[in-house]
């Protein structure tokens, strides 16, 4: 069976995260799978063989983005550039020639291993792959790197106006989850039906992941409670609530930010309160680490 091929492309301006040598070690875990960086930043210290990065200014970018989608792309916010990711298969498909799939995502993760649950039957059986099973998550999804799919934004009504627009508005999650489940509430059989109808509608791949910790869905047992001791070990992510059982990703973003932060959980996120967060030099790579809502620490 062929070995299909993946490449995330993920532009980011400004400065990079704490974080940042762990995720690229994440990444390095995964050594089939490639990442593309659009970025001002300098390289971290931990730099993978399967990372490229292209080093272009934040108002190059956008220059860019203007003239390939012929729109005016002038935010001053690179939080923005969240909205534009549907767009990336065809922004940078000279970056793509030769692969598979295209992906996008943020640098609020650490990855398992992906391969795990990306297998072969799942890739070559579909056009999208989601981590959730009601919708595409602007952190991880996965598209057919071919003409239909990398032009799937177009499929969204007023794209251009959206993009143009100067303030954040979600699109990679809300309005591109439409163009290919527009009838989500749906019952199951339905959608299927309408499947026959769209070839945006039909073979996609909705499953949850739970990826993301202190999110309004409920954990694998239907608990509320989601676990908040996490560990990675040479590439598998697991956490203390679920014993073995390996993920494919942690998104900590409401450890990060109280930007999407349920008020249950109250008006500050946990890391928002610290003054470090990786407590250890992770200029070296350390195999065994745990990420709690406390930071990252040597396991």
């Amino acid at each position: 069976m062929k070995h299909s091929t993946i490449k995330f492309i993920i532009p980011y301006f400004g400065q990079w995260p704490e974080w940042i040598n762990l995720f690229m070690l994440s990444c390095q875990y995964n050594p089939d799978i490639d990442w593309l960086f659009f970025t001002n930043c300098d390289e971290a210290d931990i730099k993978p063989k399967n990372t490229q990065f292209i080093h272009i200014s934040f108002n190059d970018y956008k220059t860019l983005v203007s003239d390939k989608l012929k729109i005016n792309f002038s935010q001053s916010d690179p939080y923005k550039l969240c909205d534009l990711k549907p767009a990336y298969g065809y922004l940078h498909q000279e970056h793509l020639v030769g692969y598979d799939f295209f992906g996008f995502g943020d640098l609020d993760v650490i990855y398992g291993q992906l391969r795990h649950f990306l297998t072969e039957e799942v890739l070559q059986n579909h056009q999208l792959i989601a981590t959730h099973d009601n919708r595409i998550s602007g952190h991880f999804c996965l598209l057919k790197n071919n003409e239909t799919m990398r032009n799937a934004f177009r499929r969204m009504p007023h794209w251009k106006e959206l993009l143009e627009t100067q303030s954040h508005l979600g699109i990679d999650e809300s309005k591109f989850t439409k163009v290919f489940m527009p009838h989500r509430k749906h019952p199951k059989w339905l959608k299927s039906l309408y499947g026959l109808f769209s070839p945006y509608w039909r073979n996609n791949y909705f499953h949850e992941q739970y990826s993301t910790i202190l999110s309004p869905i409920h954990w694998i047992d239907g608990n509320a409670e989601h676990p908040q001791q996490w560990h990675w070990e040479k590439g598998k992510l697991s956490n203390t609530v679920n014993n073995d059982t390996e993920f494919m990703y942690l998104h900590f973003m409401n450890w990060k930010s109280s930007r999407w932060l349920s008020k249950e959980y109250g008006s500050q996120a946990a890391w928002e309160a610290l003054d470090s967060l990786v407590h250890f030099d992770s200029r070296v790579e350390n195999n065994f680490w745990t990420i709690t809502k406390s930071g990252f620490y040597l396991k």
